[in-house]
């Protein structure tokens, strides 16, 4: 791939514009509400597109796309079961509580409604799992980077080794987020992440056009696969024949409920972005606002990864032909880990050894997330693909600022001030949050490491959230919606819960997976159809066991008395009025309108 300048050029004014919006904002970052909270005062239509863009980084963009090439139209649940009721869910039911209560965090939530114990471990929880997710956005960017050659002509032209040129992406994109976080805070990443949002949208919206423009439109895609990865729910219904492996059970209650949920209703890094907004209606309206467009990004994200494995696997191939008496022989060689690959998916090779990537079985491993990055070569002119992979970079750096964000205020609020320095002035915990950037950029460099042993993403998130974020659902259920439950409950769950989610991994692996980062590091008692189906039975055991054992201990210990609870349980609770607006303006009118809809685009893709 050769970039020309106006590729070039696309992509410098996108760093332009992202580092002039935190220096635009610095002067606004006085006190620490600034700069965590973004002064709780931005409209709902902001907060919204930013609620949906915290989520848009590598894990959606290219995590979706490598999981639509791998399972198919089945992907699709990670919208219509996992996403949409759950934002539903959280801005009738969870905002009034989160916003009411005036905290400033998740884990902070968790003080107030049960004690200081169960707020330390959440937020120790969540400061490792945001920094893999930065971690993640940022191996798929050097990952992008490395597989588009982008830097090669720089490389070559110092002298240096392009071995370096993964680490040199890593590094490229940790400096770019750490000054723009560092200079205007959340205001920076939401403002950047609306940004980001419009980006993917223009970028993607042609590159699906093309694509299925080219292979014949839907009936073509439809010929060129194999039928169940078109079909989003016969396969599931039929005893978990689907490329995914997962069962009615693990689809429904693993991600539906649990992941789903627990993503959107307990996960600071999108519920800081509703929080940030001017007032209680507003908040509740931000879920729903994003629900919208969220309902029309499977389209935008997953079908270029169905396209990206229906097409053609590219060979070496030689031409021979006569000119003046003179025999011509061509020969268009290909890559090894391009012809061991599926149609534009090539072969995984290890980007620190440069060797393919094998299985269990000692075959090539596919690395389904360059199913995106490469059709955008494919289909994409000059131009074109510069602002497609401007939208790419956003993803991945907008993904890495929100969890930084929701890092540094995690850190500074739940861990520093609460156990390390209390008391301070409120210029120091503006300070330490800034300098927590810092620390939070550097731990997912060593995160992004880690990543380099999954062939798609999305699931080494959802494994990630099966640890962390399914456990945590069960302790918000329990808390939110029954008043007995006590702190001492809350904690005990939480550790058994994540235990029992490490238990899971430990005694399990997916077919084809070697023992280690993928499970079976303990024994291999169970073996699953794919990573993913793991994931989803891995985090109901986790919400099973936090949930069993929070009701357990709570029936035992003495819970708090009521009025300590008003505005944290919802019997205890007068929920907001919205008497004084019409009925169609009103957020339970607009959640039935999303929830109806999300019905309808089930059914269709059935």
């Amino acid at each position: 791939m050769q970039l020309t300048s106006v590729d070039w050029l696309i992509m410098l004014l996108y760093f332009f514009f992202v580092l002039g919006i935190g220096f635009a904002l610095k002067r606004f970052m006085k006190t620490s509400k600034d700069f965590f909270q973004a002064g709780r005062a931005l409209p709902a239509w902001i907060c919204g597109l930013a609620f949906i863009s915290a989520n848009l980084g590598a894990q959606e963009v290219i995590g979706m796309g490598a999981s639509g090439a791998k399972y198919g139209l089945e992907t699709a649940h990670f919208y219509g079961i996992g996403a949409i009721p759950a934002m539903i869910f959280v801005g009738i039911f969870m905002m009034p509580f989160y916003y009411g209560s005036k905290a400033r965090s998740v884990p902070e939530f968790l003080r107030l409604r049960f004690d200081e114990k169960t707020r330390a471990l959440n937020a120790c929880s969540f400061a490792v799992m945001t920094v893999f997710s930065s971690g993640i956005s940022m191996y798929a960017m050097a990952r992008l980077i490395q597989a588009l050659h982008v830097f090669d002509a720089l490389f070559n032209s110092l002298g240096w080794s392009k071995d370096w040129i993964f680490t040199f992406a890593i590094l490229l994109s940790a400096v770019i987020v750490l000054l723009y976080i560092f200079l205007g805070g959340l205001t920076s990443a939401i403002y950047n992440e609306v940004l980001q949002f419009f980006l993917i949208v223009a970028g993607f919206f042609p590159l699906v056009l093309l694509g299925l423009k080219n292979i014949g439109g839907w009936s073509g895609l439809k010929a060129a696969v194999p039928a169940a990865y078109m079909h989003e729910w016969r396969g599931v219904l039929h005893a978990g024949t689907n490329p995914m492996g997962v069962d009615i059970i693990g689809l429904g209650m693993g991600l539906g409920f649990v992941l789903g949920a627990g993503y959107w209703c307990t996960d600071f890094l999108v519920i800081q972005t509703a929080m940030a907004s001017q007032n209680m209606e507003a908040a509740r309206r931000v879920p729903l606002i994003a629900a919208v467009p969220k309902m029309v990004f499977p389209f935008l994200v997953i079908v270029p990864g169905l396209i990206a494995i229906a097409l053609p696997t590219p060979h070496t191939t030689e031409f021979v032909h006569t000119e003046n008496g003179t025999i011509y022989h061509e020969i268009n060689v290909v890559p090894q880990q391009v012809e061991e690959g599926h149609g534009l998916i090539p072969a995984k090779v290890d980007p620190l050894t440069g060797k393919v990537m094998l299985d269990a079985s000692g075959h090539p491993i596919l690395d389904y997330d360059l199913a995106t990055p490469n059709m955008l070569l494919h289909y994409f002119p000059t131009g074109i693909l510069g602002l497609g992979l401007t939208a790419l970079l956003a993803s991945f750096m907008s993904g890495m600022a929100g969890n930084v964000t929701a890092f540094n205020t995690v850190f500074t609020y739940d861990l520093y001030q609460s156990y390390i320095h209390k008391g301070a002035s409120d210029k120091h915990y503006l300070a330490v949050g800034r300098w927590a950037t810092v620390g939070g950029i550097l731990l997912s460099i060593g995160a992004a490491y880690a990543a380099i042993n999954f062939n798609n993403i999305m699931d080494t998130l959802q494994l990630v959230f099966s640890f962390v974020n399914a456990p945590l659902f069960a302790t918000f259920l329990l808390g939110m919606f029954w008043k007995r439950t006590t702190g001492h409950g809350a904690f005990a769950g939480l550790i058994a819960g994540t235990a029992a989610a490490m238990l899971h991994h430990g005694l399990t692996l997916p077919l084809e997976a070697h023992p280690g980062i993928h499970g079976g590091w303990i024994a291999v008692l169970h073996h699953y159809p794919s990573d993913m189906a793991q994931n989803f039975y891995g985090a109901i055991v986790a919400f099973s066991a936090n949930f069993i054992v929070a009701v357990v201990v709570s029936l035992f210990t003495k819970p708090r008395p009521d009025e300590e609870l008003v505005g944290l349980v919802r019997s205890l609770t007068k929920m907001p009025s919205h008497a004084h607006l019409k009925w169609w303006k009103r957020p339970e009118a607009l959640a039935v309108a999303i929830l109806l809809a999300a019905i309808a685009i089930n059914i269709f893709f059935a």
